[in-house]
């Protein structure tokens, strides 16, 4: 069935008086035009009624996707009703048995255009929607973007303290980042709030901040505005995104998986569209993994070029402040506003390590090989030895743990039983661990950095951004012990080195979002975006 009519009846206030043959279905036809009903009349519960009530729901407003039939209820509630419309035509297409693809085009009384595209399914013997997508060709944006932040605003999971209003801090006039809007994971001070690091214990002891912190004056400083402080995983040593406090936070593309930690809040507020820059912090991961579970765009910055003034940091030797936008115009004007002046390192090749590519499933693989073809730059192999390899990241852990619980380990041992168990025991884990031990893994991450100074020099490094796609929600614990030790692996690298890294979208082989990375020498972070970008 493929079927373009003149919208019948021309107000969706007036249910046609028979049947129209274009329609596959009475029942649909019927269910379409109760839809266009309750909409003009902002009926809110027989709006939630034709939606499915599922988590996997989806409704797209411009740039920005909800996810899950809770989060578009939300929304609907709160909106206080869509500008009126009138269709002009419908446009029908058979997806299969039971599933119906509908486009109506509309006008709205001040002239201004829109289309309004659904996917109808028949569940359980009703028609209800499972995915829609409205756009306009003018007035309605800012009442689109409205929605959206208000929606998000309103998600317990994603925010610890919502937008408001009007901004946290205001961004200075002018500035290039003028109009962009962030949201700072909670590990950084914002004068007038404390920082919560994930866990009510902490925010219960945390004293109110006096002073930005030094990264978030650079954006500000260059105009964009911070809206909101985003949740983190507890005390960020995690990559999974996961709170036993806080819930776990939308990953609009991929519904029902994990977002990825610990910059878990920021990654969500970006890739629903609520905010348009994520302010995080990258110790083992923390940037990356969440770049590439959800879509988006990551930098994790040359360790130490970006202040850490300010910021409740895990382990000092690896801690670095990273961004993540949806697009890579915007990580740059973001990165730039964070990174020196000074000149920076070029990068102008391309090598890959079949070593590295091995650690990711096939499909994560298969996706890397293709986003690394779409670059337009040669690309030559080099030898990285699996054993070498483990060794460093043995060594790694080592360090990372101890420094956790030099850190942290005060806190660990008077609020230990509130925290997840797994995050606990990596803590403790760290107060095990011997000076020896420590002083053993330091010289082979001397060693470690030498070789992958000396690899890279005017070369970036290709590889997966994870192993593997991100885990279930609902996945066990075990399995995203397994999940995370595979990704480590390949994440420990620029950790290790205190090297910047960038995640882009790899082109979708399967269903589920994946990242290429790029490592590039230190002082490299702006190169490796052209890199990308050519």
């Amino acid at each position: 069935m493929s079927t373009t009519m003149i919208a019948d009846p021309p107000s969706p206030l007036e249910e046609p008086l028979g049947p129209n043959p274009a329609w596959p279905d009475r029942e649909l036809e019927r269910a379409f035009w109760r839809y266009e009903t309750a909409l003009m009349a902002d009926d809110v519960a027989a709006l939630d009624d034709l939606f499915a009530a599922s988590t996997t729901t989806l409704r797209s407003t411009g740039g920005a996707t909800l996810v899950g039939h809770a989060h578009i209820a939300r929304m609907r509630a709160a909106r206080g009703g869509a500008p009126q419309r009138r269709l002009t035509r419908v446009h029908l297409r058979n997806l299969g048995p039971g599933c119906t693809l509908v486009v109506a085009e509309s006008i709205r009384p001040t002239g201004s255009t829109g289309v309004q595209t659904q996917v109808w399914e028949l569940l359980e013997g009703r028609w209800q929607v499972t995915a829609a997508h409205v756009s306009s060709d003018g007035p309605g944006e800012e009442w689109r973007a409205a929605t959206i932040r208000l929606l998000s605003g309103s998600d317990s999971t994603i925010w610890r303290v919502p937008p408001g209003s009007s901004p946290l801090v205001s961004g200075r006039p002018g500035g290039p980042l003028t109009g962009a809007s962030v949201a700072v994971k909670d590990l950084f001070a914002i004068a007038g709030q404390q920082i919560g690091g994930g866990t009510p214990a902490w925010l219960a002891q945390a004293p109110t901040e006096q002073r930005h912190a030094a990264a978030v004056e650079l954006l500000t400083q260059a105009g964009a505005d911070v809206i909101g402080i985003a949740h983190t995983d507890e005390l960020a040593f995690s990559l999974a995104g996961t709170n036993i406090h806080y819930g776990t936070p939308p990953n609009p593309a991929a519904p029902g998986r994990i977002p990825g930690g610990s910059t878990s809040g920021p990654a969500a507020a970006v890739a629903t569209g609520a905010a348009t820059i994520g302010l995080g912090t990258d110790t083992a991961g923390s940037i990356r993994v969440p770049a590439a579970y959800c879509g988006l765009y990551g930098l994790r910055t040359t360790h130490d070029d970006v202040p850490r003034r300010g910021l409740l940091g895990l382990a000092p030797s690896f801690d670095t402040v990273g961004v993540l936008t949806r697009d890579i115009a915007t990580l740059r004007a973001a990165s730039a506003a964070l990174l020196p002046t000074s000149a920076p390192t070029a990068v102008t090749r391309l090598i890959f390590a079949p070593a590295l590519l091995a650690l990711a499933e096939q499909e994560t693989q298969t996706a890397t090989i293709a986003a690394l073809r779409a670059i337009p730059a040669d690309v030559s192999q080099v030898h990285l030895d699996p054993e070498e390899l483990e060794t460093w990241f043995t060594a790694f852990r080592i360090v990372q743990q101890a420094e956790a619980w030099a850190m942290h380990g005060g806190f660990v041992s008077h609020h230990g039983e509130s925290l997840d168990p797994a995050v606990r025991e990596r803590f403790r884990t760290g107060a095990q661990v011997s000076a020896q031990a420590v002083t053993s893994a330091r010289t082979v991450l001397d060693h470690a950095r030498d070789q992958l100074r000396d690899l890279l020099d005017d070369a970036a490094l290709a590889l997966p951004t994870t192993s593997a796609p991100a885990p279930v929600r609902d996945a066990s614990e075990e399995e995203i012990a397994t999940a995370r030790a595979g990704t480590l692996r390949l994440t420990c690298l620029a950790s290790l080195a205190g090297f910047p890294q960038v995640s882009a979208p790899t082109p979708r082989v399967g269903p589920l979002p994946a990242g290429l990375s790029l490592i590039g020498p230190p002082g490299s972070d702006l190169s490796l975006l052209d890199m990308l970008d050519r």
